[in-house]
C-alpha cells in the first residue's frame, strides 16, 4: 500500500515540476533528400550524423544528386590540454576537448542552419607512472564526445526547425 501510495505521490510531483521527455527530431516537411558532407570523407562524426538524420526520417541523397539539401560539417577540432602538473612537473590531468563547425542549406541553398561552432570537452587523469590504459581512456571520452556532438548538432537543427519562421514582410498600402 505505501509503495502504491509513494508511486502516486512520485508521478504528481515530476508533472507538477514540468517534467517531459523531448519530443523526437523535427525535420522540415519540404527538407527533400539530405546529404552529411566533411572534409574528411571517412569522419565518423559525419558517418553518426548521417545516420541519425536517417532514423529521423531524412532521405539520404544519391551520390550523384545534385540540388539536396546538405549539412556541411566545416571543420573538426581535437585539442588535449594539461590541467594540473605533478612536483616533476609531469602533466597529470588533462581536458580533451572536441570543436565542430557546421552548417546546414536547403536544396535551393538558402541557409536552414547558420554558420557555427559547438565545442565539447571532458577532463581525464594520466598518471605519468602508469600509462596504461590511458591511450583506451582518451579513445573512450573521445568516442562519448563525439556522441554527445551529434546530440548537439540534432538538437539545433531542431530547434531552428521548430522556431516560428518570421512573416514574411507585407508590402506597404498607398
Amino acid at each position: 500500500m505505501i509503495k502504491h501510495a509513494l508511486s502516486i505521490v512520485l508521478v504528481l510531483a515530476l508533472s507538477a515540476c514540468g517534467f517531459h521527455l523531448r519530443d523526437a527530431l523535427q525535420l522540415p516537411p519540404d527538407l527533400g533528400p539530405l546529404r552529411v558532407q566533411s572534409q574528411d570523407r571517412y569522419s565518423p562524426l559525419a558517418e553518426s550524423l548521417a545516420e541519425a538524420l536517417e532514423r529521423a526520417g531524412a532521405t539520404p541523397a544519391a551520390e550523384d544528386a545534385t540540388d539536396v539539401a546538405t549539412l556541411q560539417v566545416i571543420s573538426e577540432k581535437w585539442g588535449n590540454t594539461p590541467l594540473s602538473v605533478d612536483s616533476f612537473g609531469r602533466a597529470q590531468e588533462y581536458t580533451l576537448r572536441y570543436a565542430v563547425f557546421f552548417r546546414m542549406t536547403r536544396a535551393d541553398g538558402s541557409e536552414l542552419v547558420p554558420q557555427q561552432a559547438l565545442e565539447l570537452s571532458r577532463d581525464y587523469v594520466s598518471v605519468a607512472t602508469r600509462s596504461a590504459g590511458t591511450d583506451s581512456e582518451r579513445e573512450i571520452l573521445a568516442n562519448e564526445l563525439r556522441r554527445e556532438m551529434v546530440t548537439s548538432i540534432l538538437r539545433r537543427i531542431d530547434a531552428v526547425t521548430r522556431a516560428p519562421q518570421p512573416a514574411a514582410a507585407s508590402a506597404p498600402t498607398p
